[in-house]
C-alpha cells in the first residue's frame, strides 16, 4: 500500500503541478511541505517524509518543469516569483492555511521569498543547504550542467557514473546511496534513464544569473525573524559555506543549524545528523 496519495493541482496559469500527500499522523499538528531543489522533485524526499509522516501529515510537491509536473512552454516562468506563487496554489487548493516548509536549495529560497510575501503561512522553515550568501563555486558547478544537452546515459549505471562525475568529490557514500540519488534525479523510459527535468530550466538558470540581482538577500532572510528556523548543512557543500551560517546565527540567534558529515549540496536528508536534528526542530513546533 502506498504511504501517499498523489493528485494534480492547478498553477494560477491553469499548468498542472503534481502533489504527493501523506496524510498519516497527528492531523492537529501544522503539516510539513517539501520543495526539492533546481532539478529536483517528490522522490528526493521519500525517506524524510515516509519518517515525518508518523507523527504529521506531509506534502511533497514537484515544481513546473520537474517529475511530473507540466512543463511550461515559457521558460522565463521557471522564477523563483512565478513558483512561489504556484506554492500558495498548492496549499489553497488543499485547503491547507500555514505549514513547516522542508525546502531544500532552491525550495528553501522559495520559502525565503514566502516568508516575505506570506509570513503567517509559515510555522517554521527547514533551510536544506542554503543560506542568503551562495558560493559562486557552487552556482557555477551546477550551471556547468543543468540543462547542458550531453549524450543521454544507456544505463543505470552509466547515470550513477554520471552523478559520481558531477559529484563525486563532495559526497562520501556508498553506490547504493549513489544508485538512490540517481534514481531520484531520472525517470526511466524505454529501458533507459532520462533527466527527470526541462532542460529549458537551464535557459532560466543562466539568464537570471546575468540578470543583476534585484534584492538584497540579507534583507529577506530578516523576515525568518519572527519564525523557527533550522538550516541544514553539507560539510562538504560548496553553495553554503560555514562563514555563511556563522553570519545567519548573528542575524537569527535562535536560529538551529546542524552539519552532515560526507556530505556536500546538498544532504540527502536521510543521514542520521539531518533526521534526528529535523526530529528535534519538529518537537518544538505545533
Amino acid at each position: 500500500m502506498s504511504l501517499f496519495t498523489e493528485s494534480f493541482v492547478a498553477a494560477p496559469d491553469g499548468l498542472q503541478l503534481y502533489v504527493r500527500d501523506y496524510a498519516g499522523g497527528d492531523a492537529g499538528k501544522t503539516p510539513v511541505l517539501c520543495l526539492a531543489g533546481l532539478t529536483r522533485n517528490t522522490r528526493d524526499f521519500e525517506d524524510i517524509a515516509a519518517h515525518i509522516a508518523a507523527g504529521r501529515r506531509v506534502i511533497a510537491a514537484d515544481m513546473r518543469g520537474r517529475g511530473r509536473s507540466a512543463y511550461d512552454p515559457k521558460w522565463e516562468n521557471y522564477s523563483i516569483p512565478v513558483e512561489a506563487g504556484d506554492v500558495l496554489a498548492i496549499l489553497a487548493a488543499l485547503r491547507v492555511p500555514k505549514v513547516i516548509v522542508l525546502g531544500t536549495s532552491r525550495g528553501g529560497l522559495l520559502a525565503t521569498v514566502l516568508a516575505a510575501m506570506k509570513p503567517d503561512v509559515l510555522g517554521g522553515v527547514v533551510l536544506n543547504d542554503v543560506g542568503p550568501e551562495i558560493d559562486p563555486k557552487g552556482i557555477a558547478r551546477i550551471a556547468s550542467y543543468v540543462g547542458v544537452a550531453v549524450a543521454p546515459p544507456q544505463t543505470w549505471e552509466e547515470a550513477m557514473a554520471r552523478a559520481k562525475e558531477i559529484n563525486g568529490s563532495l559526497f562520501d557514500m556508498p553506490d547504493s546511496e549513489w544508485m538512490r540519488m540517481t534514481r531520484a534525479t531520472y525517470r526511466e523510459e524505454g529501458g533507459r534513464p532520462v533527466l527527470d527535468y526541462d532542460m529549458k530550466i537551464g535557459d532560466a538558470t543562466r539568464a537570471q544569473m546575468a540578470q543583476p540581482q534585484q534584492f538584497d538577500p540579507w534583507m529577506l532572510f530578516a523576515a525568518f525573524a519572527k519564525i523557527p528556523l533550522l538550516t541544514v548543512r553539507g560539510a562538504n557543500s560548496d553553495l553554503l559555506s560555514a562563514a555563511t551560517v556563522a553570519k545567519m546565527h548573528a542575524a537569527k540567534p535562535d536560529m538551529k543549524s546542524v552539519d552532515v558529515p560526507g556530505r556536500g549540496h546538498a544532504p540527502l536528508l536521510n543521514e542520521p545528523e539531518a533526521v534526528a536534528a529535523i526530529d528535534a526542530f519538529l518537537a518544538d513546533l505545533g
